[in-house]
């Protein structure tokens, strides 16, 4: 069964789908640089019915399919795929841009079918910041009104947040709009400079600890956070769930300047916490529990680490993802650097995405993490 230490040689948990590039948005970090028009080598819908075929393939435990782009709702046979997927027993999510394609008749005919989980993105807690990383004005607005429709019809809403040096110090607020909405599943991407995102600029290391810290004692108020590209958060997770030291206490140091003040706007704003950390994460990372399949069929470790491992028109999924010498690498943690010693490299295994990002080596360390291993 997948789960907490469990091995993906065979299975993945998630299967990521572009499902086109096609999206109404304009996003400044956007990791497929997505346009207004489908391209002409997307995935036809023949072909898109085999995918779920070899997705259901994997046998049990069937892999999560997650739906995406651009934006999937600019598929126009989205729900006939789903349907497909549906029919051979596929659970399915969505992660559709907020926009006017989010008709309440498309939606419910959707939950009919049994998707019960979609994620939007929401970049800022003010209208200036989020629009200006979006590409829309009054985009901001639009995506609360969504986040609160879908909520009123009983799905499960996931908050989707890419994390910059442009809205970071916003992390507090947007917890705050989550309770306001609801909301209780935040995942924080982590920059990586991939697509329109190579124009921007990361968080430092040192950056990443303090805001997986605070994300950490997210989880005390009532939230199930997730990272992306960010798996050093697991690391940070069981530390503080067993009561060790933050990394910054560890060196003799004090917290981080942007924990201290993320932490002292938390309290303001949601007051003190109610439980004790929660550390549920499965130690999935790029290429290990995740496949990311293109557009045009093209597998990926993951959508920000664009190393193609095969396509799927020329062999099946279940294939690529067993028997890619490239991620049987991954998944058996054969990496160089400081995440090749790290005593940590089965649960974090590091961002494998902004590895190649930074190196053009799938497998060397992790630049965005500022922990030093004890075997190092």
């Amino acid at each position: 069964m997948i789960g907490n230490g469990s091995d993906f040689s065979k299975n993945p948990l998630l299967v990521f789908w572009e499902t086109t590039r096609a999206c109404p948005l304009s996003c400044r970090h956007c990791r497929a640089s997505a346009i207004s028009h489908p391209l002409e080598d997307e995935l036809s819908h023949e072909e898109g019915i085999d995918l779920m075929e070899g997705i259901a393939a994997f046998g049990q435990p069937r892999p999560v399919v997650i739906m995406t782009g651009g934006d999937c709702m600019m598929r126009s046979d989205l729900v006939e795929l789903v349907r497909e997927g549906r029919n051979r027993q596929l659970s399915i999510a969505l992660s559709p841009a907020a926009s006017s394609l989010l008709e309440t008749r498309k939606l419910a005919e959707l939950r009919s079918l049994g998707i019960r989980s979609l994620s939007l993105s929401l970049d800022g807690s003010t209208a200036e910041t989020h629009d200006r990383i979006r590409g829309i004005e009054g985009h901001f607005g639009e995506t609360l009104k969504a986040a609160s429709r879908l909520v009123a019809m009983g799905f499960s809403v996931q908050i989707n947040t890419t994390v910059m040096p442009d809205n970071v110090e916003q992390l507090a607020d947007i917890a705050l709009i989550l309770r306001q909405l609801g909301i209780k599943i935040w995942e924080v991407f982590f920059l990586v400079t991939v697509g329109r995102g190579e124009q921007l600029k990361e968080l430092s290391p040192e950056q990443n600890e303090d805001v997986c810290n605070f994300l950490a004692e997210m989880t005390r108020h009532g939230f199930t956070v997730r990272t992306v590209e960010a798996p050093f958060f697991r690391r940070i997770l069981a530390k503080r769930a067993r009561g060790a030291p933050m990394a910054h206490e560890a060196d003799g140091e004090a917290h981080g300047e942007l924990y201290r003040r993320l932490m002292e706007r938390a309290s303001l704003l949601l007051g003190l916490p109610q439980r004790d950390v929660v550390s549920s994460n499965v130690p999935t990372r790029d290429g290990k529990g995740i496949i990311f399949v293109s557009q045009n069929g093209e597998v990926y470790p993951s959508g920000f680490l664009p190393y193609s491992v095969g396509s799927v028109r020329s062999k099946s999924i279940t294939d690529i993802y067993r028997n890619s010498r490239t991620l049987i690498s991954i998944r058996n943690g054969e990496f160089r650097g400081r995440c090749g010693v790290c005593e940590y490299r089965d649960v974090c295994g590091g961002s494998r995405s902004r590895a190649f990002s930074h190196s053009g080596d799938v497998l060397a360390e992790d630049p965005g993490c500022a922990y030093i291993p004890h075997s190092s």
